[in-house]
């Protein structure tokens, strides 16, 4: 790669809003981009040689550098409410495996929401439903009640007028 590449190579690390994270097969971290901090909350210090696993808090890196193929996992940092989806694969070549991370927090935060909705709103429906058949229970007892007590009244009117009209 010319010089020329390496310095746009390195400018899109330095810039892109995903983290950006390369380890070796001990799972020790070899560089980490300005967007993998932010996310992780390193802060500045050199992550360098350390376990990728004492910040991020999972063994995906490890599971990654276990298998043979590219591994896609979603994660949680509870401690800095961070959500993530991650792809780790396999440098070409060398004994070095790379993960790209999207930060996803907002995405799992509106999904949560939505679902918090959703459990409200069907309790609430079925409170309304408990609610309507009581009141149907009663209107129908209600007006089964008056309709016996109609029928009466008019058998009795009519046995009245019937009475008066025979001689």
């Amino acid at each position: 790669m010319s010089a020329e590449g390496i310095r746009e190579a390195s400018s899109v690390l330095q810039h892109t809003p995903n983290g950006v994270l390369l380890v070796d097969e001990e799972a020790r971290v070899r560089f980490v981009n300005p967007a993998f901090r932010k996310m992780f909350s390193t802060g500045n210090a050199d992550l360098t040689g350390r376990k990728v696993e004492e910040f991020m808090g999972s063994e995906s890196v490890e599971r990654a550098i276990g298998s043979e193929g590219d591994v896609v996992v979603r994660g949680r940092v509870l401690e800095h409410d961070l959500y993530y989806r991650a792809t780790i694969f396999k440098v070409e070549g060398e004994l070095r495996w790379c993960g790209i991370f999207v930060d996803i927090s907002e995405e799992e935060r509106a999904r949560e929401a939505l679902a918090q909705v959703r459990s409200e709103t069907l309790a609430r429906a079925e409170e309304v439903i408990h609610r309507q058949m009581k009141a149907a229970q009663e209107i129908a007892g209600l007006l089964g009640e008056t309709t016996a007590e109609t029928k009466v009244l008019l058998a009795k009117l009519m046995d009245l007028f019937r009475q008066e009209g025979t001689p």
